[in-house]
């Protein structure tokens, strides 16, 4: 019996570099435009979208919802830095205008969306069209994304994520403070998921793996359908 081990596929070795070049490549691109938003140089993020490894940029509040969109498009085997897409948290909805003018046609001439809490609509809506994005398209949660998953899921199996998390204990302390007597199992559950720094940015992730894959929340199944070219398979 042979027992060397296999070749290794030339071809495949390169592709996989390659993709690792790019991811690299995205997230100095991320960087870059985070420190150019905050008043810092724009040349390096100029330097880094010229080489033509970014399209598209999507603007997002903070890092929990990067976390699901990034989740999301794992389930549909995909990944989004190698496909040339920014998934840019931005720290705060305010921002919208600031990084909408730095990415979008006015600037750096990438395609520009997003996912945004239905009160942050306006702010998007006017900062999409002041950076000249033609046909402005992002995705707007009713209350905001954690919310969303926490009704797709149901309350029952937010609960069992929780427990499977390790979290039983944290939770029903949180659940016997006064503050939270009175209120509906759904906000306590997402007042629940932002009380500890990272829980949010955890649970952004864990909770969209949890997903059945016809209960996608709209807001977030249509923002990776645009990105990703209608694919729905999970």
């Amino acid at each position: 019996m042979d027992a060397r081990p296999a070749a290794k596929i030339p071809g495949a070795a390169a592709a996989q570099r390659e993709d690792s070049s790019v991811m690299a490549d995205m997230d100095a691109f991320r960087e870059a435009v985070t420190a150019w938003a905050a008043g810092g140089p724009g040349e390096p993020a100029r330097e880094l979208a010229a080489r033509g490894h970014v399209a598209a940029a999507v603007l997002l509040e903070g890092r929990s919802d990067a976390a699901a969109v990034d989740a999301l498009a794992a389930r549909r085997g995909r990944d989004l830095s190698t496909e040339g897409v920014c998934v840019l948290p931005m720290g705060g909805a305010m921002s919208v205008g600031r990084f909408a003018g730095l990415l979008g046609p006015t600037g750096l001439g990438l395609r520009l969306t997003g996912l945004c809490d239905a009160a942050e609509r306006p702010y998007y809506a006017r900062a999409f069209e002041r950076a000249g994005e033609p046909r402005p398209r992002f995705h707007v949660c009713d209350a905001d994304l954690e919310d969303e998953l926490i009704r797709a899921l149901g309350v029952p199996r937010v609960r069992e994520v929780v427990e499977a998390e390790g979290e039983s204990r944290p939770l029903q302390t949180f659940l016997r403070q006064p503050a939270q007597q009175g209120r509906t199992a759904q906000h306590q559950l997402r007042r629940f998921l932002g009380t500890t720094a990272g829980r949010k940015i955890r649970y952004g992730r864990v909770l969209v793996e949890a997903l059945d894959p016809d209960r996608v929340p709209a807001p977030l199944g249509d923002l990776l359908d645009d990105l990703l070219g209608g694919r729905r398979d999970g």
